[in-house]
């Protein structure tokens, strides 16, 4: 039915006619009128108010990557749109849906320096999918309609809809919701080409050292049963990006662990002597190659992506294979051979007895000695029986919470990948809580990062989000600090930090806190955190000269592995 509607009235319809459950925002000046009308809306779409906007949008990142639907946020125009911009970025560059709606001055006042206009076009432009300015209400609902289709299609990323006021308040005809399926200049990849997929078989069906690098893109185009089934058929060991992980279980019988920089072993290793690499939905960073052009030398390269200006973009490829994961997984398993290359997958079990001997029991069962972060997170996995969405700050705490969390099911991992956002942890977690109440979720944190984004401990308290916080507190820049060290002669510029009591902030918060030195009282702390039904604050004290190992440093070969402060592991000896 035709209804008269305001153009912020028919911005909330269309949001729910999308499907929209939940916004993140906060409100000001130009985003009034849409909040007025909320005030209507409440009953079919929550509002959760954070308390800052970079904390907004990062909540919506960690909506978005729990639940695979687009996460929304809702600011005001000025500052507040400029403070989501950090997480415009890292939605970009981690491919994580986002729908950003900022208000705007009033169409008049457009360029003449108004209190709190920015150009929000221009500064977003550069760094998402799609940035549209809304200057009618007739505008409104075909812009969300295109702003999901683009965020939430090909390779997910985050749009921003710059809603100016004229907008918000004129009136405007609203029919039956007509959600986006097509654009004419937006191009969806077609079917894999048939000639690249019968090369790619070719390629796998002779290879005698196959090897599979896998990224987010597995999660982002559900292809995890047809990850499994390919390497299944092709007896093929496959390793993950840093976001990749749980797409596939820590215990599938193929998993050979974590690639790049902090990787394992026997993933970097495989990398490097493997005659052909077949990468899906991956970018081929910096942290994962390692100097480029020494990454995987011995092989033949397959890359399988939804974006084509990635294949080729770093690595030189043998066949490229444009497509969505799943569907090109699923037609490469077809024409593949059974193989088995049982000799090749051994090589693992080698590496990982390394692995273990001389790096993973030092970092996760110390004799004596302060609590290492390694023990923390490997108990919590443990504990959970690796069922907990795990959501990372970014530092130590990340590689740790990468190294050694394990998963069961996919969507379980949540960190800042490539832009390496401090300060993303904390409201990720209460937006991936939010999104998946029925899971667990457990952030690691360090103490500079949650500093950053702190204040999100108020969202918690208003809206009893119970989100279980570990902050592994060392009272440095840990990562800045292990390269000072290791890199830097030991110069310490600005890395160490000068902490409050946490006791007192999470009380103040009326968050449940308990702290932990010793470690008899570890196990204790962390069954007791995991059986609250209420948000916890544990703050661990870990090492505070703790290390991360082992470790590709920048500019080295992936086979060129430093073990600890003295020892390196070159060339698989």
């Amino acid at each position: 039915m035709l209804k008269r509607l305001t153009g912020a009235e028919i911005l909330l319809e269309s949001l729910i006619a999308e499907g929209v459950d939940t916004v993140f925002g906060y409100p000001g000046g130009q985003i009034i009128t849409v909040y007025d009308k909320l005030y209507g809306y409440t009953d079919r779409l929550r509002h959760i108010l954070v308390r800052h906007e970079q904390g907004a949008i990062h909540a919506a990142q960690g909506y978005a990557r729990a639940t695979g639907r687009p996460g929304v946020v809702i600011v005001t125009s000025g500052p507040g749109a400029t403070n989501v911009i950090t997480g415009v970025a890292d939605a970009m560059v981690d491919s994580t849906p986002v729908v950003v709606i900022a208000g705007q001055v009033g169409n008049a006042m457009l360029g003449t320096d108004a209190f709190q206009e920015t150009d929000v076009v221009g500064m977003t432009g550069p760094i998402d999918k799609w940035t549209f300015q809304i200057r009618r209400p007739e505008e409104v609902a075909p812009a969300v309609a295109k702003a999901f289709h683009i965020a939430s299609t090909g390779r997910p990323g985050p749009v921003v809809l710059d809603f100016t006021r004229d907008a918000q308040v004129g009136i405007g005809l609203f029919d039956e919701y007509q959600k986006c399926t097509h654009i004419r200049s937006y191009a969806l990849p077609a079917p894999a080409d048939e000639k690249a997929i019968e090369a790619a078989a070719e390629l796998i069906d002779n290879a005698e050292r196959p090897f599979v690098v896998f990224g987010q893109g597995i999660v982002l185009s559900h292809a995890e049963e047809q990850l499994k089934a390919f390497l299944k058929k092709g007896g093929i060991p496959a390793a993950s990006t840093m976001l990749g992980l749980s797409a596939l279980p820590s215990d599938f019988p193929y998993y050979v662990g974590m690639a790049g920089m902090h990787g394992n072993i026997a993933s970097n290793l495989m990398t490097q002597q493997c005659d052909v690499l077949i990468a899906v939905g991956m970018r081929f960073s910096d942290r994962v190659t390692g100097k480029p052009n020494t990454y995987a030398p011995k092989a033949k390269i397959i890359h399988i992506d939804v974006d084509r200006t990635e294949i080729g973009k770093i690595i030189p490829v043998e066949v490229g294979i444009l497509g969505d994961a799943a569907e090109v997984l699923e037609r490469l398993t077809e024409r593949i051979r059974f193989s088995f290359h049982d000799e090749w997958a051994s090589l693992a079990r080698r590496y990982d007895r390394v692995e273990t001997e001389k790096v993973s029991e030092p970092e996760t069962a110390p004799a004596e000695g302060p609590i290492h972060m390694g023990e923390v997170v490997a108990r919590v996995a443990e504990l959970s029986g690796r069922e907990a969405i795990i959501v990372t700050d970014v530092g130590q705490n990340q590689l740790m919470g990468a190294r050694y969390s394990r998963f069961a099911h996919s969507r379980s991992f949540i960190s800042s990948g490539g832009l390496g956002t401090m300060g993303f942890g904390l409201p990720a977690a209460i937006g991936a809580k939010t999104g998946a109440p029925e899971r667990e979720v457990c952030l690691f944190v360090g103490d500079g990062g949650i500093q950053m984004t702190l204040q999100e401990l108020g969202t918690i308290m208003q809206e009893g989000t119970p989100v279980k916080i570990v902050l592994l507190n060392n009272n440095w820049l840990g990562n800045v600090r292990q390269w000072q060290e290791l890199f830097y002669g030991e110069r310490y510029s600005q890395t160490h930090l000068l902490n409050p009591d946490y006791s007192l902030i999470a009380k103040a918060y009326g968050i449940r806190y308990r702290c932990v030195e010793d470690r008899a009282e570890l196990e204790d702390a962390l069954r007791e955190m995991l059986s609250s039904k209420e948000a916890y604050f544990l703050d661990a004290h870990v090492c505070e000269m703790g290390m991360v190992y082992p470790m590709v440093p920048g500019g080295r070969r992936l086979d060129e592995i430093l073990l600890n402060k003295e020892e390196w592991y070159r060339d698989g000896k």
